[in-house]
């Protein structure tokens, strides 16, 4: 497959009056994004939140300058936008500029996980319900596409979006200096304290990307099968939300083990689930200030006080270790008590040969209303 020169697609971009960027980084476009982080002044490139932020970003950029900012995503984040892009950026409200550059997961007649089926065979459909004009980029006339998209995005004052698929920016690679050298914990290593710590009786929903895979495994390697694991492989930043309502289900104790990237994406959920979970929710973060799956792009979760923001949110009980010794007694501490949570801060890094789950979504759940049932009995 042709590929796209990943440095001279950024610098057509810049050229073509690109000054700002905002999104969430994706697996596909992680060579696009390390070049942007790599290149971009930090106040130029903002790792947002959520996709919606970043559309949000664009917006009071385009008022405050009248040019434009490119906005890169997964397509899984189209949900994130249509708020924002429907009643803020489209030509019937304010009309505002803007490029969207959207990973195709999920592509038709291309391999991918199952959560990527369905939201790959509808991006068309969504883009076209939001009125957005899409370009499916191509390697051999992408500076043609490119233009014509910001031709008709500068003429009809709206948002244009270049989809792209698999495998089309060339490799770029960048070293992103290591914020906290002194931890050495790894993720996986983590992972093997907790669930050595909370048994394997406990039920646990986990976050997407490598955290999700990583507890798959380890519960291979452990023997004690999948039936009390929901592995959130999408829905990235719900993690917690499906714990809370697993825990209103149960009289049994449910531990949430988030990543930084989901908890910055909808934090607005913590003080909601800290003042109305039932007392069996427990909520573990896993920190490493990074959205790793997709690439190691910072995030700003070792810029913040996390503690402090669950505190204030209305966790009574805050711990935050970065030590795998330290992990059993402060499980231990935080089973104990009611609006309770856990922050275990790890480093960056993952097996080469880490494996995706081999037991599919639905059969997951379906094991897991059994597993439910049973404690219930």
């Amino acid at each position: 497959m042709s590929t796209i020169e990943t440095v001279e697609f950024y610098d057509h971009l810049l050229e073509k009056g690109v000054e700002l960027f905002a999104g969430v980084p994706d697996s596909l476009l992680k060579d696009l994004c390390a070049c942007i982080y790599d290149r971009t002044p930090r106040e130029a490139n903002i790792v947002a939140a959520n996709e919606g932020n970043a559309v949000g970003i664009a917006v009071g950029y385009h008022v405050a300058t009248g040019k434009y900012a490119a906005v890169y995503l997964q397509n899984s984040g189209l949900g994130n936008i249509v708020n924002p892009v429907a009643s803020l950026a489209h030509p019937d409200v304010y009309g505002v500029p803007m490029l969207l550059i959207i990973g195709w997961r999920g592509e038709p007649g291309v391999k991918d996980e199952p959560q990527h089926v369905a939201q790959g065979r509808l991006t068309p459909a969504m883009l076209d319900s939001l009125e957005v004009p899409y370009t499916v980029l191509d390697a051999e006339g992408w500076q043609g596409q490119v233009d014509d998209a910001l031709a008709l995005m500068q003429a009809e004052n709206k948002p244009v979006a270049l989809v792209v698929r698999k495998g089309l920016f060339s490799k770029y690679s960048f070293t992103q200096e290591n914020p906290k050298p002194e931890i050495t914990l790894s993720r996986e290593e983590a992972l093997a304290e907790v669930l050595e710590a909370i048994g394997s009786d406990a039920f646990v929903v986990s976050t997407t990307g490598k955290t999700s895979r990583e507890v798959f495994e380890l519960r291979e390697s452990r023997g004690e099968g999948h039936a009390h694991d929901f592995l959130t492989v999408g829905g990235m930043g719900h993690s917690s939300s499906i714990a809370m309502g697993a825990a209103l289900g149960t009289e049994e104790l449910v531990y949430c083990i988030d990543g930084d990237g989901g908890f910055l994406m909808h934090m607005g959920s913590a003080p909601v689930i800290a003042q109305r979970a039932r007392d069996n929710f427990r909520y573990i973060l896993i920190n490493n200030g990074a959205h790793e799956s997709v690439g190691g792009q910072p995030t700003v979760a070792f810029d913040i006080d996390i503690p402090a923001i669950l505190r204030g949110s209305g966790f009574e009980h805050v711990e935050l270790v970065s030590e795998a010794s330290s992990i059993p007694s402060a499980l231990e501490r935080i089973a104990a008590k009611p609006r309770s949570a856990l922050i275990i801060e790890t480093a960056q890094g993952s097996r080469d040969d880490l494996g995706r789950p081999t037991v599919s979504p639905s059969e997951n759940k379906v094991a897991m209303l059994e597993a439910f049932a049973e404690s219930r009995n």
